[in-house]
C-alpha cells in the first residue's frame, strides 16, 4: 500500500495517579480499572486531556474556580500522573516507516511504546516526533500496541534546575515562584496577578500515528506582493518549498500536483511537477507563480478591506495517479511592515520615531487587546469558544490582538479565525517577567521551540509581528542591581535569527515588549512601544492624566473592574452571607492584582461616592474601568495625526479576556460577558469618532491643574473645550458637527452647529479652546455661601457628526467630573423594544446606561451598551437572544439593576 495513513490516537485512553511504591511505571500498566485513582485506571473524559479536568469530571476534586478551592488542589502539581492507551496496527499496509507525533505534552514526560522508552520531553511548546521502522526485527509496532505517558512534576523540576543554576528574580510574588523561568511550561500556571496557581499536566494537544513509505513532511508557502507605485497595481507572487521524507522504491512516485483555489473551491492555478526518486530533502521554489490582480485579491485587516483567503493543496501523486500524501494551507496575499522612521515634528514627548504597522502600503492605527489563555485548562477551550472570543474582539472594532508571552502559542484554530476575521496578531515568544537562563541546553531547546512555532504560524496572513519577550528588559531595569540578562542571547540572537531564517517574505521581529531606545530602555515614549502602568500601579496617577502618558505604541495599559454579578455569584457559591461584601476574604481570593485594596480605594474615592452596597460597588468599578480605558483610547488615538505626525500608532488594552472567574483588567469576563469597557472601547475604535476634552480654568494661580478630580470644574471660573474627530477611513468626509449642552441642575440647554471636513486616516482638530457654555447666572443657584461655584460644573457637553444624508457617523458626551459630586437627575427613560431593536430616549442626560436581561437562559449579544444618552438624541441598538425575557437597566445614579 503506497498511500500515507494517519490516525488520531484519541481513543481508549486511561489515566491514574502514579503509585510511587511501585518501582517501575511499566508495572502499573496491568493494574485494573479502579475508582481509587492510585490503585487503578480511569477512562479519560475527553482526549486531549489534562489531569485537573479528569479529576474534576470524576468529582475527585472540587471546582478550583469556586470559593477557596484553588488551595485544596495544590497537591496535584506535586504528583506524578500516568496516561495510557492501546491502538492497533495493520501490517497489511506494507509501509516502511511510522511517525508518532506529539503536538503538545504538558510538560515533563517520559513516553513508552510497548514497554520501550522512546522519548523524554520537558517543553510543552514543542512538537515532538519519533520515527519508527515498520519492517524487520527492529520494528516496535505490533498488531496491538500500548502507549504510556509518565508525567512528572514541573514544579519539582523547576526547583531542581534552580538549585543547579541559581535563584533569579521573576516578577513579583503574585507572578508565581521565580523557579518557573527554568521550565518551558506556560508561566501563568505558576500563578499571575489575574490567575490562580493550577499546575496541571497531560497530553493537552493531539497525538497521531502516520505510516508511510513516502510523504510530504512540510510545505512552506511564500506569498508575497509587490506594488507598482506609479499605477497602484499589485503583483502577487507565490513560491513553494516542499520537504519530503521516506524511501520510495523506484517507480512509485509520479510527481506533485499543486493547486490554488479560492475558499469557494474555484480553481485559480494548477501545476503538475514530475519528481524523480530522490527523496528526503527540501526542494525550494518548486513553484514560482506570478499572479495578477485578476487571479487573487489582497488580504486586509478588518476595517481596511476584505479578508481574501486562498487554499493551496499539494498532493504527492503515484505512478497510477493515486494520492499518496497531501498537505494544505490557507494563505493570504498581503505585505506587512513595521515602520520606525523619524517624525517630522515633535510632540509633547519630543520627536523620536514612529512605531507603526503598514499593511499593503497603508499605514494603520492598531487598536486592540492583549490576549491571555482563555482558560487554565486549555483542553476545555473548544473551537466555538475561540470563535466567540475573537468574534467579540472583531465586533468591538478591534483589529489587533497581542498573544502575551506568559501563556501559550495558541492552537491553529486561533490563527485560522484571525485570518478569517481580519485580526492582526502580535505574537510574543513565551517569556514573561523574569531573568531567563541562557545555558547551552536551554538555548538549544528554545531554538527548537521557536522553529516549531514559526514554521507553524508563518503562512498566516494575520501574523504581523514576532516579539522576543514580555517585560523582561523592563523588569531588570525596575529591580536595579542586576547587571546581566542572560536571555539577551535569546532575544537578540537566537529568536531574530529563527524569524529571519524561516519567514519569507520577512515577518517583523521586535526584541521585547516594551522596548525602545538604546541599551535596555523600555520607557522612552518617543521610540518603540511602552507599557503604561502609571495609573494602575507605578505613580498611581488619576486616569484623567492618560493624555500625558502616551507613547508611539502603547502595547499595555489597563484598569481593573469587578465582573458581572452572575460571575461573582459563581465563585461565591456556597459562601456564607457574611462574605458578600467587596473587601471580604473570598472576594480577595478572586482578585489577584498587587495592592488592589489601596489602588481600588484611591481610584474609587477620587471618582465615585463610596457605598457599602455590593451591586452598586461592582457597577461603579465597571464604570470606572470604562471611563479610564475609554479616555485612554480617546486621547491616544487623537495623536494619530497623519503622515509624519503618527505620534501614537497603536493602543492594546490589557486585557481582553480571563482564564477563570476573577476581578481583573479584562474587558470581557471568563463567561464571555462583556463589561461596559468593551462597548466604550468599541465606540472609540469605530471608523469615525468625535470627542471632547474639557479643560478647567483655574480659580487661583496656585491651584493644581487637574481638571477631573479634587474639585474638578467646581473650583473654577470657567471651562474650555477642544473638539476633534478621527476619520479611520481612507476617504475624506464632510459632516455637520452638532454640539448640545445640557445642565444637570436646571432645564437650560444650548446648541451649536459647524460644517467640518475630516481628512482620511488621521485625527482632525475641529474646534480649539472654545468656551463651555453654561446657564446664565440668574438661572444658576450655587450652594449657599460658596461664591466660587460657577455655571459649568453641571453641564454635559455632547457632540454628533452627521453626514449630508442625515446619518449619525459618531456621537460623544463629555460629563463634568468627578462623578462623586454630581446630583444626577432622573433621566426619565423611554425604552421601546421591537423584536431585536431597542430604542432609548431620555428627558435628562444619563451616564453609562447598561442593559441586562432578567432571568436565566442563554447569553444575549448586544450591538452596543453602556450608553451615554442625551435629550433629543435617541439611540437604537440590537440585541440577539432576548426572547420573551424582560430588560433590566442600571446607570450612574441608579447602579442596582432593575426591570423595565
Amino acid at each position: 500500500m503506497s498511500e500515507t495513513h494517519t490516525v488520531q490516537l484519541n481513543q481508549d485512553w486511561f489515566w491514574k495517579q502514579r503509585d510511587i511504591t511501585i518501582p517501575s511505571v511499566l508495572d502499573e500498566l496491568e493494574l485494573p480499572a479502579d475508582p481509587n485513582i492510585q490503585d487503578g485506571w480511569t477512562p479519560t473524559h475527553t482526549f486531549p486531556s489534562e489531569v485537573h479536568v479528569e479529576l474534576l469530571k470524576k468529582k475527585h476534586i472540587p471546582d478550583p474556580f469556586v470559593g477557596f478551592n484553588e488551595h485544596k488542589v495544590q497537591w496535584i502539581g506535586d504528583t506524578e500522573w500516568l496516561y495510557k492507551c492501546s491502538f492497533p496496527f495493520d501490517r497489511s499496509q506494507q509501509h516502511l516507516y511510522g511517525l508518532l507525533k506529539f503536538e503538545g505534552l504538558d510538560t515533563v514526560c517520559d513516553v513508552y511504546l510497548n514497554g520501550t522508552h522512546i522519548l523524554s520531553t520537558d517543553n510543552m511548546f514543542r512538537t515532538y516526533t519519533f520515527r519508527l521502522l515498520l519492517t524487520g526485527d527492529e520494528s516496535l509496532l505490533s498488531e496491538t500496541n500500548n502507549l504510556l505517558l509518565h508525567f512528572k512534576s514541573a514544579k519539582i523540576l523547576a526547583k531542581v534546575e534552580e538549585a543547579k543554576y541559581g535563584v533569579v528574580r521573576a516578577g513579583s510574588t503574585n507572578l508565581g515562584d521565580p523557579s518557573r523561568v527554568y521550565v518551558r511550561k506556560a508561566q501563568y500556571d505558576w500563578r499571575w496577578d489575574w490567575g490562580p496557581e493550577l499546575m496541571t499536566c497531560g497530553p493537552y494537544r493531539p497525538i497521531t500515528l502516520t505510516t508511510y513509505t513516502a510523504r510530504i513532511a512540510e510545505i512552506n508557502t511564500r506569498a508575497s506582493v509587490s506594488f507598482n507605485k506609479e499605477t497602484g497595481a499589485f503583483l502577487p507572487l507565490l513560491k513553494l518549498d516542499v520537504t519530503f521524507d521516506g524511501s520510495p522504491p523506484p517507480g512509485l512516485i509520479q510527481g506533485l500536483s499543486v493547486t490554488l483555489k479560492d475558499t469557494q473551491g474555484n480553481e485559480i492555478r494548477n501545476q503538475q511537477i514530475p519528481l524523480n526518486d530522490d527523496f528526503g530533502r527540501v526542494l525550494k521554489d518548486l513553484i514560482v507563480w506570478k499572479l495578477g490582480g485578476y487571479d487573487v485579491k489582497l488580504w486586509w485587516p478588518v476595517g481596511y478591506g476584505e479578508q481574501n483567503l486562498y487554499d493551496i493543496d499539494v498532493v504527492l501523486v503515484g505512478q497510477n495517479g493515486e494520492r499518496i500524501d497531501s498537505q494544505a494551507k490557507r494563505i493570504g496575499f498581503r505585505t506587512v511592515e513595521l515602520i520606525q522612521e523619524p517624525l517630522s515634528e515633535p510632540d509633547q514627548y519630543g520627536t523620536g520615531s514612529t512605531f507603526l504597522f503598514e499593511i499593503n502600503g497603508v499605514r494603520m492605527f492598531a487598536g486592540g487587546s492583549n490576549w491571555i489563555p482563555a482558560d487554565n485548562f486549555l483542553t476545555t477551550i473548544t473551537d466555538d469558544r475561540y470563535r466567540a472570543w475573537l468574534t467579540l474582539l472583531r465586533d468591538g472594532n478591534q483589529n489587533m490582538v497581542r498573544v502575551w508571552g506568559g501563556g501559550v502559542y495558541e492552537p491553529d484554530v486561533f490563527y485560522d479565525i484571525c485570518d478569517e476575521l481580519g485580526i492582526l496578531v502580535w505574537q510574543d515568544f513565551q517569556f514573561a517577567c523574569g531573568v531567563y537562563p541562557a545555558h547551552r541546553e536551554f538555548v538549544s531547546d528554545v531554538r527548537k521551540e521557536a522553529e516549531d512555532n514559526v514554521k507553524r504560524l508563518r503562512h498566516h496572513a494575520s501574523i504581523a509581528l514576532f516579539c522576543g519577550n514580555n517585560e523582561d528588559y523592563q523588569m531588570v531595569l525596575q529591580w536595579g542591581g542586576i547587571n546581566e540578562l542572560p536571555a539577551r542571547k535569546l532575544y537578540e540572537e537566537v529568536l531574530p535569527d529563527v524569524v529571519a531564517g524561516l519567514t519569507d517574505p520577512p515577518i517583523p521581529y521586535h526584541r521585547g515588549s516594551p522596548y525602545g531606545g538604546e541599551g535596555w530602555d523600555t520607557s522612552d515614549p518617543t521610540i518603540g512601544d511602552v507599557h503604561q502602568w502609571n495609573v494602575w500601579g507605578g505613580k498611581e496617577l488619576p486616569y484623567q492624566e492618560y493624555d500625558k502618558l502616551g507613547g508611539r505604541f502603547v502595547s499595555e495599559f489597563g484598569m481593573p473592574s469587578m465582573p458581572d454579578m452572575r460571575t461573582i455569584t459563581y465563585w461565591m457559591d456556597g459562601a456564607d452571607k457574611a462574605e458578600w461584601y467587596a473587601q471580604s476574604t473570598l472576594m480577595a481570593q478572586h482578585t489577584r492584582a498587587g495592592s488592589f485594596e489601596r489602588r481600588f480605594a484611591i481610584a474609587m474615592n477620587e471618582n465615585f461616592r463610596i457605598t457599602s452596597d455590593l451591586e452598586t460597588h461592582v457597577f461603579n468599578t465597571q464604570v470606572m474601568q470604562s471611563e479610564a480605558v475609554g479616555y485612554a483610547y480617546q486621547v491616544w488615538r487623537r495623536n494619530w495625526g497623519g503622515p509624519g505626525k503618527e505620534y501614537t500608532s497603536g493602543v492594546l488594552v490589557w486585557q481582553l479576556n480571563d482564564c477563570w472567574p476573577v476581578t481583573s483588567w479584562a474587558l470581557v469576563d471568563y463567561f464571555l460577558r462583556p463589561k461596559p469597557s468593551f462597548f466604550t472601547i468599541a465606540r472609540q475604535l469605530a471608523p469615525v469618532t468625535i470627542n471632547i476634552s474639557r479643560t478647567v480654568v483655574k480659580n487661583r494661580a496656585n491651584d493644581r491643574p487637574r481638571q477631573h478630580y479634587e474639585f474638578g470644574a467646581i473650583q473654577s471660573h470657567d471651562a474650555t473645550l477642544d473638539i476633534w474627530a478621527l476619520n479611520g477611513t481612507l476617504s475624506s468626509l464632510s459632516a455637520t458637527l452638532e454640539l448640545r449642552f445640557h445642565d444637570l441642575t436646571s432645564n437650560w440647554t444650548h446648541k451649536q452647529f459647524h460644517n467640518v471636513i475630516l481628512l482620511p486616516n488621521r485625527a482632525s482638530e475641529l474646534l480649539s479652546t472654545i468656551r463651555c457654555p453654561g446657564p446664565p447666572q440668574d438661572n444658576f443657584a450655587p450652594p449657599s455661601g460658596d461664591p466660587i461655584w460657577t455655571s459649568t460644573y453641571s453641564v454635559v457637553a455632547s457632540a454628533r457628526l452627521v453626514d449630508p444624508k442625515g446619518k449619525v457617523l459618531a456621537r460623544f458626551a463629555d460629563w463634568p467630573q468627578p462623578y462623586r459630586y454630581l446630583a444626577i437627575p432622573d433621566p426619565r427613560l423611554a425604552v421601546k423594544v421591537d423584536g431585536e431593536m431597542i430604542t432609548v430616549s431620555v428627558e435628562r442626560p444619563v451616564k453609562a446606561l447598561f442593559f441586562g436581561v432578567d432571568g436565566a437562559g442563554e447569553e444575549v449579544k448586544w450591538s452596543d451598551n453602556a450608553l451615554d444618552v442625551t435629550p433629543g438624541d435617541p439611540q437604537t441598538i440590537t440585541v440577539k437572544g432576548l426572547g420573551k425575557r424582560r430588560l433590566t437597566v442600571a446607570y450612574l445614579g441608579k447602579e442596582r439593576a432593575s426591570k423595565i
